[in-house]
């Protein structure tokens, strides 16, 4: 008994330790370090860098074992990025940024539950990060998927079923207005574009969100990614 108290006690030890030197780790573990950048100087720079990415310009940004240690005790993203898990759509290449400039959250069909708005909540709140983009991306399977459940009734295994519930009221919506007329294709992607302005919509209702954009220190936008093109489209801007 006398020998397992000692190993707690050296384990507690070694713990506050780690503590210890974690907290001391330098000035942006310190201070909360954030962003300079408005809004709309954000934006820009993701916009920058989709047009270089279209042009095949990929930008020489650092990458290696120098910019590593820099962001090692500190974040200080500048963006966002609320996106599809579809390996086809990844945020830091089509946007052209590097390490440590963009908070990822991803899952299929870009939604928002409370986990994920919880971490939108955090990267504004705690990091200061001042945009927000909600991206959704041309032939959305997840999306597809809610497609075939209003239209067939369509099921699916496992957990897929819940996972594209969400995307339900936006792909009904969408139906409607496209119209009779509209081909498969064209309600899905109507449905894609319905679904992001949905989720931006959503996450504008956070009390916490709405405070920071009235004050300008905050922007949320939705944008769709062309699978074909590489353009990444950004919607309803006002």
């Amino acid at each position: 008994m006398h020998h397992a108290a000692m190993n707690r006690r050296s384990l507690c030890g070694a713990a506050v330790g780690i503590v210890a030197s974690l907290l001391a780790k330098g000035p942006l573990a310190a201070t909360g370090e954030r962003t300079k950048l408005t809004p709309a100087e954000a934006l820009a720079l993701l916009k920058e860098g989709n047009e270089r990415f279209m042009a095949d310009q990929l930008p020489d940004l650092p990458r290696g074992h120098e910019r590593r240690l820099e962001i090692a005790r500190g974040q200080t993203p500048f963006a966002v990025l609320v996106g599809c898990s579809d390996s086809r759509v990844p945020p830091e290449l089509l946007f052209g940024r590097g390490l440590g400039e963009l908070f990822i959250i991803r899952n299929a069909g870009n939604t928002v539950d409370v986990t994920a708005q919880g971490s939108v909540e955090y990267a504004v709140a705690e990091l200061g990060v001042p945009l927000i983009v909600v991206l959704g991306h041309e032939r959305c399977g997840a999306v597809a998927a809610a497609l075939e459940v209003v239209e067939r009734n369509a099921t699916f295994p496992g957990r897929i079923g819940h996972m594209v519930e969400p995307i339900i009221p936006a792909v009904i919506k969408a139906r409607h207005e496209a119209g009779q007329g509209a081909s498969h294709d064209q309600v899905l992607d109507a449905a894609v574009r319905e679904n992001v302005r949905r989720v931006a919509d959503g996450l504008s209702l956070s009390e916490m969100l709405t405070e920071r954009q009235r004050a300008g220190r905050l922007k949320i936008v939705g944008a769709r990614y062309d699978l074909d093109e590489g353009r990444v489209e950004f919607l309803d801007e006002a």
